[in-house]
């Protein structure tokens, strides 16, 4: 699933195609996404002129003219691709937006787990989807003392308090364990049992690491891909993420992989504690 850094990459990516141009028509191929698309609600987009294209956690927002928000989430598999007007269609494209001058954007997902509809500005905090997301992993209130809050009174695997969207919104399962093993810390120790020195590393690697891997691109193992449909480049740079039985690139480990829930994380048994 696209996490945070691949969905910040797809905003910067469709900005210079998107931004200032006019929907002349929205085609609807399958309605049959997670939720049923509002077919009238696309096709009511005609004439919008998109404004700006920005990001709230793992969800993309193109905010249009008259206070109108297209809500996007890619779900496991979910492309969001701009091409010319004469690009062979492909199975899986669900969504054509027609654009004026020419250019289309296509909404592409084979698994069909992605998300699309449109609602209000005024109201967007409180749709469900976006009403209880955590705090952003850039926005500066993500202290140590804020994690340090969380930690403290919960039981859970810190892998898995890395992922509960009502904390912080956006990391998913690869980056949850790739920020682990960039502080030393093994993804199943329990939450309320770190220092607060490991919950400040933390705190703070988890903006590190996105970072870099926004400036790759995101990763990209299978679906994903930009909105000029190239590959995201982080996965070269993995620590331990999907490397089980392979050489740590610290030391001379061997990456672990274990389960935790329905999940698999990964880490080396020596680097990290």
């Amino acid at each position: 699933m696209p996490e945070l850094p691949e969905v910040e990459t797809v905003c910067r990516s469709l900005r210079p195609h998107l931004v200032q141009r006019t929907i002349k028509r929205v085609e609807i191929v399958e309605p049959r996404l997670r939720v049923r698309v509002d077919e009238t609600a696309l096709t009511g987009l005609a004439g919008k002129k998109i404004h700006e294209i920005r990001r709230a956690a793992k969800y993309i927002l193109i905010s249009l003219s008259e206070g109108l928000v297209w809500v996007f989430h890619l779900g496991m598999s979910g492309k969001l691709i701009c091409v010319g007007a004469d690009a062979p269609r492909r199975k899986h494209d669900h969504v054509i937006v027609h654009l004026v001058g020419g250019g289309q954007l296509r909404y592409h997902d084979p698994r069909r787990f992605g998300l699309s509809l449109v609602t209000r500005k005024e109201i967007l905090h409180e749709l469900p989807q976006l009403s209880s997301l955590g705090i952003d992993p850039f926005d500066p209130d993500l202290t140590g003392d804020y994690l340090f809050r969380h930690t403290r009174s919960s039981d859970r695997r810190i892998r898995d308090l890395l992922l509960d969207q009502r904390i912080i919104g956006g990391v998913g399962n690869i980056y949850a364990n790739e920020i682990l093993a960039s502080v030393g810390i093994k993804p199943t120790t329990r939450a309320r049992r770190l220092t607060r020195k490991q919950v400040y590393a933390i705190a703070q690697a988890v903006p590190d690491l996105l970072q870099q891997a926004i400036r790759w691109c995101g990763t990209s193992f299978s679906d994903y891909r930009t909105a000029d449909d190239e590959r995201g480049e982080f996965q070269t740079y993995l620590r331990v993420y999907d490397r089980a039985g392979e050489k740590c690139r610290a030391c001379a480990g061997i990456i672990k992989r274990v389960a935790i829930g329905n999940r698999s994380a990964f880490y080396c048994p020596s680097c990290q504690q």
